[in-house]
């Protein structure tokens, strides 16, 4: 256990049998009465946001996590199995720590997982993917316009829109968190 004042943001925390993460964490003087500790936090399943406020001497567990890269390989039911890249031990983590991202994972793609006593808490896919269109509307000359957009079905079967300008077969870079076109590439 540890006092509210060794938090730092960054932090992982257990409050009321939850994890969350410490988003900002300030210390306030009031001129009347105690100081305290207003934190921003961020519920690590949910995804909620709350706010907190502790007292200077409050006690808090902080959470020992540990976070490396791992190599994912492939997909089992409603887990996704993923590699550690030095010691090349396999591990199941829930589809769900990924959110959104997961759509664009491909096999042989590294991505970061942090654990929590050997439990999976948070799973984070490459912010840039670069992916092979594998089907898309060829452009008709004469119809474009200023920022025109089309479908394209990516090598993982994600539908985006992308410039009128990219072929079949083209590789374009995808960010993950939005799932929108970021440039061709070469």
């Amino acid at each position: 256990m540890a006092k509210a004042s060794d938090i730092k943001n960054g932090n992982i925390l257990r409050l009321n049998g939850e994890l969350v993460v410490v988003e900002e964490f300030i210390h306030r003087t009031p001129g009347k009465g105690g100081a305290f500790y207003i934190g921003k936090l961020r519920n690590i399943k949910t995804g909620k946001t709350v706010e907190a406020r502790m007292g200077t001497d409050e006690q808090v567990e902080i959470c020992r996590v540990e976070t490396n890269d791992y190599q994912y390989l492939y997909e089992e039911g409603d887990y996704y199995v993923v590699m550690d890249n030095t010691s090349f031990e396999q591990f199941n983590i829930p589809k769900s720590l990924f959110g959104e991202a997961a759509r664009f994972l491909k096999e042989g793609m590294n991505v970061i997982v942090s654990m929590e006593s050997e439990e999976p808490i948070m799973a984070q896919a490459p912010q840039f993917v670069e992916l092979e269109v594998t089907y898309t509307e060829p452009a008709v000359k004469g119809d474009t316009s200023t920022n025109a957009l089309k479908s394209a079905t990516v090598g993982t079967g994600v539908e985006i829109k992308v410039p009128m300008f990219v072929n079949q077969g083209d590789k374009v870079k995808v960010d993950t968190r939005s799932g929108s076109y970021i440039e061709r590439v070469k």
